[in-house]
């Protein structure tokens, strides 16, 4: 015990020197060789891991852009192909509008033309009817005044039916 109440740790022994520095070198060498190389070894892959996740992160981070440009592309393009099959849609309506009202505007004045040409013909057999009728009359008041006038008159008879008979003849 009293070897122990002399001991200083600023003045320290030759011996105590010796020893401490033997199995620091040796606690020194069995560190390096079990625990300072895994661990240097470990760090390392560590840092490898590290490098390399960053690497593909950067890898992923530029895919990303691409694939959202590439998207951004493509929607554009979508876009661009909703708004022209619209355009033909539209035009494809007006030209359907424009083919009735043309098959509409054809049918009328073909109807109009036929209906024009039924009031011809009507007014045209009216014409003919009218005139027979006038002409009829004509030969039946003709024929009451050649009567009454023949009726009367014997040598008229007698020229009247020379006349039938060269009529006959011919």
């Amino acid at each position: 015990m009293l070897f122990l109440a002399d001991f200083s740790v600023i003045k320290p022994e030759p011996g105590l020197l010796f020893w401490t520095t033997l199995i620091f070198l040796i606690f020194w060498f069995l560190m390096s060789r079990f625990a300072f190389k895994p661990i240097a070894e470990s760090l390392k892959k560590r840092e490898t891991d590290i490098q390399d996740a960053l690497d593909q992160a950067k890898l992923a981070r530029a895919e990303m852009a691409n694939l959202q440009a590439e998207n951004e592309k493509l929607l554009a393009q979508a876009r661009e192909e909703r708004s022209q099959i619209l355009k033909e849609a539209k035009d494809a309506k007006d030209e359907i509008i424009a083919e009735a009202k043309e098959r509409a505007n054809a049918e009328y004045k073909r109807k109009v033309e036929s209906a024009m040409q039924d009031i011809e013909n009507q007014k045209n057999a009216a014409m003919v009817d009218l005139k027979n009728k006038a002409g009829q009359l004509a030969i039946e008041i003709a024929e009451k005044i050649l009567r009454k006038e023949l009726a009367n008159n014997p040598e008229q008879v007698a020229y009247a039916k020379s006349l039938v008979d060269n009529m006959k003849l011919n």
